[in-house]
């Protein structure tokens, strides 16, 4: 009877398994033609799990691995739920605004699966160059499709409000049409590929301290016209597979919980077709976050499964809502290469993007003095002074961080283009660097370097040294070095201003060096604006070097050798102190951070009477006057303007034509090469109305081009078009954009400070 009993029971489970199978084999499999009919098909289980990521896998501090992706992409960001009944696949994202972010080494696996680290993107943005970021994003692309990673999380554009922003090195620039421009050439040039994009960090993420529940209060006019504006020129430009909320409030309301800016403007009025997706841990009420139009929370947590289970059960999340998500998920993965079984190559070409990567490098690098020294001629022993000579920085922390075969050094890349280095200065470093060992270990894993950023302390040789150096050596070069990065706020006196040892530095060795005749070059090899305006007039040359990526030391040697004529220019301002920013009265100076477990665990927000002002809020009282803007308003001077660089060429300005039609201001400006070497220009058009009723910049950029390289006295015509639309201002009385009838004044410039050619159009 028990054996009877038994071997029913277990029959019964047989079939009950068998029917279990069945059920599961069963379903329309996923193809870019039935995504309705899929979703017909699935189980309210599966649709609220393909709406989150697959969790957190890797324990904090344990390697670069966030989501479930062990079995996919080691080190990638996060995976989405995979339905495997229903044809649906898992598809992998992982960081890269300057480059793709993996795991080097995989367990049981001796083969390397290093990444180029590409320029961070200031430099890039320096390139004022659409074609240049294009060919760059292609590249990216290249190996996030030959990795296996169908999302990279990039580029990033927020504005550049504060110089102190620890994350402005990913950023392009603090103005939006070139912020919106370039980024939408590296948009297309990274789903060029058939992988996709994440622009982010959608809105006004301005800020790394406390930037999981800081609340930014922003009027209307400058979310519009400012922090809005270059999203949407990226949208209509190069309508991208996804966008990333940010973590932030804006106006109260968490930007990955707004209906108003995911969908009534990002859709409704943009008409942005893709996806968005939260920052890793981002928002916190999941049914507001599906709601609002955040079709994906990654990377996954079971209380976000269970808070959308019991909203869609009690009908507060709308089952409508859910569809539509679910809907815009599976048209992301049917877009994906997963659903042509795509077999990764794990082999792309990183010689080729290496010889790209320095390439963009130099392309944006500024020359901000010159007096002749450069380029270098007659010079072969070069002595360098500054850690970062030899220690040379690639690019920021976190996300935006890449783990390469190799870096090179700017002693390397001098060395690799003729010159030798100077023995008494390099036996300077190396006995501080041996003096200090603990100092120069690099923390291993992005967590460790987001808490302890790597920043070994600077040297100030001993007089008689310098002297030395300069009785045997051609030139000096000193490198000054800033990092910084994902999580914590730069400050002004550990990071905007130089250091005490820093200012001797440059003081010593160019009164040792000038003292016998000889010239001093400074390379700033920094992640953000620093203060320059008290010490720029001692040495002969400064290169902003920005941070290059693995190649960076050869594309300095480039440009210091003459290889490569500089055409870079500021994409933002350089100020003479740092309160002469009107943003920085209200932004947290101390250099505050976010706390990462409360980002995990969820953020606790402070009763209203309890916030702190810039930590728990921060004011935009600035409004639309945000870098050269405000600078200009109130005709402040500058260290260096916005669109600032030199050239070992000189250009002229010789016609412009500016014609209306169409709706469009339709420029032709001619630019001649009048100097002795061949080199690039970017021209940039300002527009102003002179004669206005309401409160205007004094001039905005609206629209720029650069030139090919030019022989000298040779002569390149360039076109530039303006939508008549763009010159709009946004009319908070209305809600909506205003055209002012009248007179606008076209202005050709090398800089915001440096008109060449103006003219008039009547509107």
């Amino acid at each position: 009877m028990k054996k009877t009993f038994l071997v029913t029971c277990i029959g019964a489970l047989l079939l009950l398994a068998g029917c279990r199978k069945a059920i599961e084999e069963q379903g329309p499999q996923l193809t870019a033609d039935n995504i309705d009919e899929v979703i017909s098909a699935m189980t309210i289980d599966e649709k609220i799990l393909i709406l989150k990521g697959t969790g957190m896998k890797a324990m904090l501090g344990m390697g670069t691995a966030v989501g479930d992706t062990d079995k996919d992409v080691p080190g990638a960001a996060g995976t989405t739920y995979p339905v495997p009944r229903l044809g649906i696949p898992s598809i992998v994202l992982a960081d890269g605004p300057a480059g793709l972010r993996i795991n080097p080494t995989r367990k049981r696996d001796d083969k390397t699966y290093y990444c180029t680290a590409f320029p961070v993107g200031t430099l890039l943005a320096s390139s004022w160059d659409t074609g240049l970021l294009e060919d760059v994003g292609k590249a990216i692309g290249s190996e996030v499709f030959d990795y296996g990673v169908d999302v990279v999380l990039g580029p990033g554009v927020n504005i550049m409000r504060n110089p102190l922003c620890g994350r402005n090195y990913e950023y392009y620039s603090e103005d939006p049409l070139l912020s919106g421009l370039l980024g939408a050439a590296m948009v297309n040039g990274i789903e060029s590929n058939g992988v996709g994009a994440s622009v982010k960090h959608y809105v006004a993420n301005n800020q790394e301290t406390n930037r999981n529940i800081n609340n930014s209060i922003v009027n209307d006019r400058a979310m519009r016209e400012i922090y809005l504006k270059g999203f949407e020129i990226i949208v209509k430009n190069s309508q991208p597979w996804t966008i990333m909320s940010s973590y932030n409030k804006v106006n109260g309301t968490y930007t990955s919980e707004s209906r108003v800016l995911l969908t009534d403007i990002l859709r409704g009025e943009w008409g942005f077709k893709g996806l968005v997706v939260s920052d890793w841990f981002g928002g916190n009420n999941a049914p507001a976050m599906i709601h609002a139009g955040n079709d994906l929370l990654q990377p996954g947590r079971k209380k976000q499964y269970k808070a959308i289970r019991k909203a869609v059960e009690s009908g507060e999340l709308d089952m409508g809502d859910v569809n539509t998500s679910v809907h815009r998920v599976l048209e992301l993965v049917a877009g994906s290469h997963k659903m042509e079984d795509h077999s990764s190559s794990n082999n792309p070409d990183l010689k080729a993007n290496a010889e790209l990567t320095r390439q963009s490098a130099s392309e944006g690098m500024i020359l901000l003095k010159n007096d002749g020294t450069l380029p270098l001629q007659n010079v072969m022993n070069i002595a360098l002074f500054g850690v970062t000579s030899y220690d040379f920085i690639t690019g920021g922390t976190g996300a935006g961080d890449v783990n390469e075969a190799y870096a090179v050094s700017l002693d390397e890349g001098l060395r690799n283009v003729g010159f030798q280095i100077n023995v008494i200065a390099e036996d300077i470093f190396e006995k501080h660097r041996a003096e200090n060992k603990k100092a120069f270990r690099k923390p291993k894993g992005t967590l460790a370097a987001m808490r302890h950023p790597y920043d070994p302390p600077e040297y100030l040789p001993l007089p008689e040294q310098i002297e030395a150096c300069a009785a045997e050596a051609d030139l000096a070069v000193i490198t000054i070095g800033r990092n910084s990065g994902e999580t914590v706020d730069r400050t002004e006196k550990d990071d905007f201003l130089l250091s005490e040892i820093e200012q001797e530095l440059i003081s010593k060795v160019c009164e040792y060096f000038h003292a016998v005749g000889k010239k001093v070059v400074v390379v700033l090899n920094i992640a953000g604006v620093i203060e320059t305006d008290s010490w720029k007039d001692t040495p002969d040359a400064i290169l902003l070097a920005w941070q290059g990526g693995q190649e960076g030391g050869n594309s300095v040697a480039d440009i210091l050798s003459g290889k490569v004529n500089p055409s870079g220019k500021l994409p933002m301002t350089f100020p003479i102190k740092l309160a002469d920013h009107a943003s920085t009265a209200n932004f947290p100076l101390e250099g505050g951070s976010m706390r990462i477990l409360s980002m995990i665990s969820g953020a606790k927000e402070k009763p209203e009477e309890e916030q702190v002002r810039n930590i728990d809020y921060t004011v935009y009282e600035e409004g639309i006057y945000v870098g050269y803007r405000h600078f200009d308003k109130n005709n402040l001077e500058v260290s260096y303007p916005f669109g600032y660089g030199l050239s070992y060429t000189c250009f002229e300005y010789e016609d412009m034509r500016v014609q209306l039609a169409n709706d469009t201001v339709d420029i032709v400006v001619r630019v001649r090469n009048t100097g002795n070497n061949e080199g690039k220009e970017v021209v940039q058009i300002y527009v102003s109305k002179p004669e206005t009723e309401i409160d205007r910049p004094v001039q905005e950029l609206k629209a720029f081009a650069k030139t090919q390289l030019l022989d000298p006295d040779k002569t390149a015509e360039l076109t530039m078009s303006i939508p008549v639309s763009d010159l709009s201002y946004w009319n908070e009385e209305i809600s909506d954009w205003t055209l002012e009838r009248g007179k606008y004044t076209i202005n050709a410039a090398a800089s915001s400070r440096d008109i060449r050619l103006t003219c008039d159009i009547e509107l």
